[in-house]
């Protein structure tokens, strides 16, 4: 198994592809989304459960239409962060661009932005994370690497494109 791995990595010379999955910027941003979506789809159901007047016509459209509309606020705040809907930043050392690639309706990926290696302005490489600058200073992106392998091969890839900082 190995040595097939080591014959892919060997065509493209000294470096090999590396797809990078974005992560959530702000965690406690997405469990209070969670915890919000879960609440808003309790109520939509328990509000049907908990005694009341039923007997009221207009009462019960109220209720049905305000069940409906927590129902799908709560799926979409559930829905929101979800790990399938997280990007991927794939680094091409053929033609020396980095792609981010996002899944559309029908799953499959679509790039939402390209940019070449020479329009980088420097890469920042800290302890888990990769963080890609533009010309001016302004963060592209970071991305959470935390496998030292993958550090390597954007290393690699990058070290003689751009400006290389390294951080502790």
């Amino acid at each position: 198994m190995q040595q097939g791995k080591d014959d892919a990595v060997a065509g493209f010379g000294d470096s090999a592809p590396v797809m990078v999955r974005f992560m959530p910027n702000w965690p406690v941003r997405v469990v209070i989304f969670r915890v919000t979506g879960t609440v808003l789809l309790l109520c939509s159901a328990g509000m049907w459960v908990v005694p009341g007047s039923l007997s009221d016509p207009d009462l019960a459209m109220f209720k049905l239409g305000v069940s409906v509309f927590f129902f799908f606020c709560g799926l979409a705040l559930l829905m929101r962060n979800h790990q399938d809907n997280q990007p991927d930043a794939y680094f091409d050392p053929i033609r020396h661009e980095v792609r981010v690639l996002q899944k559309d309706d029908k799953g499959e990926p679509r790039t939402i932005l390209r940019r070449s290696y020479d329009s980088l302005g420097s890469v920042d490489f800290g302890a888990q994370v990769v963080a890609l600058f533009d010309r001016d200073g302004s963060m592209l992106m970071r991305l959470a690497v935390e496998d030292a392998d993958v550090r390597r091969a954007l290393r690699i890839q990058l070290g003689g494109l751009v400006r290389l900082t390294e951080r502790a």
